[in-house]
């Protein structure tokens, strides 16, 4: 998830453009450019690391251009380096240059064709393509060369262009992620969000997807890529400052609660395309693939919650015995491994320090090794043989929300990719199972988008003393995790058992104070769970269900039922865990708890 701003107007740029990415900036702090339109042409200015690195920089430092580009990187394609960094220019270094925002999923095959015309490239990115697209189609007119090379464009992507023979003129377009329009007195912006530009202009247009915007210090034109000229009306937002930064959300949590459709399709990128499932390259033969015996998956809190997810998809599809272990214990524990074991960790930032031990030991062992991470150039990425990305964006809150949807997704799609070379699946299974991996973004936000009753239960039971959350099979981590969002951000004592666990000591603790949620989605043990209810009910507890959208029965054994849409049932942890994440919210909300930064707690843990 990277940032981009960009101006047109009477004032100085490039006091405009940092100022916009000091507020775009949690989008991604890899690294850092601004590209300015002088009198001789383009000059751009990089540096890797954060905002502050580009500041001290002085190159640029005596411009008077009113006319530029700037960009914060947050690195999916390329590592972090001062030739990945953004602004990307085409052959001719002052002629043309883009920002972009998003994945670019055809890029190999533009790529090949645009070397094979004599371009260049000097960058590792995706996002490369598209300012050396626009050169080979422009011919005076930016719209139109714009507007020429998005049609060629796969993926899902923002971007603007600065060309030298238009000095005053920004060009953008959009496909599924975001750019807004800021309309001044006399200039105009283009932004990934309100918020760069909302010091200088409350005045809004909105970029449709399959849509190319022109902006001049005198307003916007908008074009649509097949059918010519359209009209936008502008309107007007109330945002304050500190509301901007949270894109209008109170909290970064809940900000980040609601951006897990694009987190999720994100993460799924081009690794899904027509229908086939493309994931990358995970450092083994086919036939070392094949010859597995044995997976380990290790990770602590949320990412060991995904892992467990990952153990039911990866056994049932791949046929590959997988254990997740809390990586802090297992590395003392003098595990046993082989050549042939493929041992995954998993670390949001890339800098978890028990998952990094972890996974050195188990290289050194002889194991091969995979890590799942958010952050690219981390430590952990050092100390595997390959890499998987999530693409979740930067994630601000403390309590882990759309790392843990992306990470279970991309561990879904290394099942899949695992039974695929195991021959364990048939190719009609794949298909059908890789098209509903697909569908899970769409679903996520229609969930999001719809009514449920959180607020109404949040109301009732945020005084509880004490929860328990029950689950089986693929319930079972998505119950580890709701727990462990309600201990994170509303200090309640909080247990999750395995419902089948319960009476084995865990149903001494319910009595009618007791609010009992049960994760009871459609699956080959809803009957068991069901059975798990009637005991709690029998107790006096109040049960909390989520289920499967249709399912009516369901109602006649709990309190309250919360629908999540339908999916294979094994892919309901991604759906079934949001109103978890949502529950937990409410009850903190309501206990006047700040849910961002909860006591004690660090977004990355770095000791052991």
């Amino acid at each position: 998830m990277c940032g981009i701003v960009g101006y047109v107007g009477t004032r100085t740029a490039k006091e405009i453009l940092l100022h916009g990415l000091e507020r775009l900036e949690y989008r991604g702090y890899d690294s850092a450019g601004i590209a300015l339109l002088e009198d001789e042409g383009l000059e751009h200015v990089r540096a890797v690391g954060n905002l502050d690195q580009l500041k001290a920089r002085k190159e640029l430092d005596d411009s008077a251009s009113t006319t530029g580009v700037g960009h914060t990187r947050w690195a999916t394609h390329g590592k972090v380096s001062y030739e990945n960094a953004h602004p990307l220019t085409g052959c001719v270094e002052d002629e043309v240059a883009i920002v972009l925002n998003g994945i670019v999923e055809n890029f190999r095959e533009l790529k090949g064709s645009l070397e094979q015309d004599g371009h260049a490239f000097s960058s590792e990115t995706d996002a490369e393509v598209v300012a050396h697209l626009i050169e080979r189609h422009y011919a005076g007119d930016l719209v139109e060369a714009v507007r020429t090379a998005y049609t060629s464009l796969e993926g899902h992507f923002a971007f603007v262009v600065i060309h030298r023979d238009h000095p005053d003129m920004l060009v953008g377009a959009r496909l599924q992620c975001p750019l807004v329009v800021g309309v001044g007195e006399g200039e105009m912006f283009l932004a990934s969000s309100i918020a760069a530009f909302l010091r200088d202009t409350r005045r809004v247009q909105l970029i449709e997807d399959g849509e190319v915007v022109a902006i001049t210090k005198d307003g916007a034109s908008f074009y649509s890529v097949d059918d010519g000229p359209r009209e936008r009306e502008e309107f007007e937002v109330d945002w304050d400052d500190e509301a901007a930064e949270k894109h209008g959300y109170e909290t970064f949590m809940l900000k980040e609660i609601y951006e897990q459709p694009q987190a999720v399709a994100d993460t799924i990128g081009e690794r899904i395309r027509g229908g086939r499932l493309e994931l990358e390259d995970i450092g083994l033969t086919d036939l070392e693939t094949q010859n597995l015996r044995r997976m380990v998956v290790l990770a602590t809190g949320t990412a060991y919650h995904a892992g467990v997810v990952g153990r039911y998809v990866i056994e049932e599809w791949a046929r590959l015995p997988c254990e997740p272990d809390i990586a802090s214990e297992w590395r003392y524990r003098n595990p046993v491994l082989t050549k042939d074991t493929l041992v995954v960790g998993i670390s949001q930032s890339g800098e978890t320090r028990d998952t990094i031990h972890a996974i050195r030991l188990a290289r050194e062992m002889g194991a091969r090794t995979v890590a799942i991470t958010n952050m690219m150039g981390t430590q952990i990425t050092q100390e595997v043989e390959r890499v998987l990305y999530t693409r979740a964006g930067i994630e601000m809150a403390v309590a882990a929300t759309k790392t843990f949807t992306a990470q279970v997704t991309l561990l879904y799609m290394l099942a899949l990719k695992l039974a695929e070379i195991r021959n364990t699946l048939s190719p009609d299974e794949i298909a059908g199972l890789v098209a509903e991996v697909d569908a899970l973004p769409g679903k996520i936000a229609a969930y999001l988008d719809g009514d449920h009753p959180i607020e109404e239960i949040a109301q009732r039971h945020h005084r509880a003393p004490f929860f328990l959350y029950l689950g089986r099979h693929i319930g079972l981590p998505v119950s580890l995790e709701g727990a462990l969002k309600l201990k994170e951000i509303s200090y309640i004592p909080t247990e999750a058992y395995s419902a089948g666990e319960m009476k084995h000591g865990p149903i001494a603790l319910l009595d009618s104070e007791t609010p009992v949620v049960c994760v009871a989605t459609d699956s080959h043990v809803y009957d068991k769970v069901v059975s798990n209810i009637q005991e709690v009910r029998a107790r006096g507890a109040e049960v909390i269900a989520i289920a499967t959208d249709g399912n009516e029965d369901i109602q006649h054994h709990a309190d309250d039922v919360v629908y999540v849409p339908r999916t294979h049932p094994f892919l309901q942890a991604t759906l079934a865990v949001i109103p978890l994440q949502l529950l937990a919210y409410r009850i903190a909300r309501l206990r006047g708890l700040n849910v961002d930064q909860p006591r004690n707690l660090a977004k990355t843990v770095t000791v052991e």
